[in-house]
């Protein structure tokens, strides 16, 4: 944590708190953001901080993200977007778009004029992304998407997706590319419904149809179509280590959540705190937490210098996302009846922490990915 990260973790806690913790109730009571959250991050400078200053981002390093990610995890935030767009659209833009690209997206994206998503998964694949059926073939100068997506982050507020589909649907990984739709542009795009979740309510995942969408040919990312997976497979590491760092996040705030409440409620005459078991629990969930936050650390540090590999990103989100199950779950039994009613966080962040171990690859997958480095 050098001098810039504190003082930017100091930043994003004050605007959190006063401009978002205010109204989270009514956000998960209404299950969806306003769209001037997106907008109101961008003036704030908490959207694309790794993004080059050129292009209207910070000019920080994946540690910036990484900060402005544990302060919206440790105030409840959980079902916001922004990582996704932050730390995952946008830099598939920086990557592997063409300069025209990066200064026609990127600026937008760091303001919150646009709102990123990535379209991934559909109704019959998940996890094998060569197995995706919607298609991108040549029409004039430029494609026709056709196509359905489901399960996507920022569904309804996205105005720039990023959608996986085959140019060549003969040739298996080497025929997916990514096609990205301007969605104010696109006749043809249509939102689905918001999807009824188990947890994260006020997260927008959506599903997303493309009927003969028109695209440009500057609508492929980069200038060479084929390279789709290749490019998912270099970021997705970085998707991974989100995940991993909300884990932690969210397991901190289940340990102090746990504390607070042990140390007021009584029983048999005195504090739940004072009976030896509740103590025990405690130690190791607060234990078990800073070995995740150590790894974490570790693994953060390895990015940043550019040596994070994808066996050991999986590690983290494998072993952190199960972890915070375990750790959220024991707190929550700590609350006894309290800890099963809605109006209390510790309930919702236990709902929320469930799909830390399905997305951005099942925890099964990173298993197997792990499993061939043996």
């Amino acid at each position: 944590m050098t001098e810039d990260l504190v003082l930017l973790e100091e930043q994003a806690r004050r605007f959190i708190d006063a401009e978002y913790v205010p109204h989270l109730e009514r956000w998960h009571d209404k299950g969806m953001y306003e769209r001037e959250v997106w907008t109101k991050a961008g003036e704030a400078g908490l959207l694309c901080a790794t993004m080059p200053e050129e292009y209207g981002g910070a000019g920080g390093h994946f540690g910036h993200e990484a900060v402005i990610n544990r302060e919206l995890s440790l105030a409840g935030f959980d079902s916001f977007g922004a990582p996704l767009h932050s730390g995952i659209v946008a830099p598939y833009i920086l990557h592997y778009g063409t300069e025209d690209q990066k200064k026609r997206w990127l600026p937008k994206l760091a303001t919150g004029e646009l709102v990123g998503a990535i379209a991934m998964t559909e109704p019959g694949t998940g996890s094998d992304l060569q197995g995706v059926r919607t298609s991108a073939r040549k029409s004039g100068n430029g494609y026709l998407l056709n196509g359905s997506k489901t399960f996507i982050t920022n569904g309804q507020h996205a105005n720039l997706i990023i959608v996986v589909a085959k140019t060549d649907a003969a040739a298996g990984a080497k025929g997916v590319s990514l096609m990205v739709v301007e969605t104010d542009k696109a006749q043809g795009f249509r939102r689905g419904r918001k999807l009824k979740k188990l947890g994260q309510d006020a997260a927008d995942t959506s599903e997303l149809f493309f009927e003969d969408v028109q695209l440009p040919a500057d609508s492929l990312l980069g200038t060479e179509e084929g390279q789709g997976f290749y490019q998912l497979m270099k970021e997705l590491p970085q998707e991974r280590l989100i995940v991993a760092l909300h884990a932690v996040a969210m397991m901190e705030r289940a340990v102090a959540l746990a504390v607070d409440y042990v140390k007021q409620r009584k029983a048999f005459g005195k504090t739940i705190l004072e009976f030896q078991n509740t103590q025990f629990v405690l130690a190791e969930c607060k234990t078990e937490a800073t070995i995740a936050k150590v790894f974490l650390d570790y693994c953060i540090e390895q990015h940043i210098a550019g040596q994070l590999d994808t066996v050991t990103a999986s590690m983290a989100k494998y072993r952190l996302s199960d972890t915070c199950g375990e750790v959220i779950d024991r707190c929550l039994q700590l609350f006894g009846g309290y800890g099963y009613m809605d109006e209390y966080p510790i309930s919702r962040l236990y709902r929320d922490a469930r799909v830390l171990r399905i997305y951005a690859g099942t925890n099964e997958i990173m298993k197997l990915l792990i499993a061939r480095s043996l």
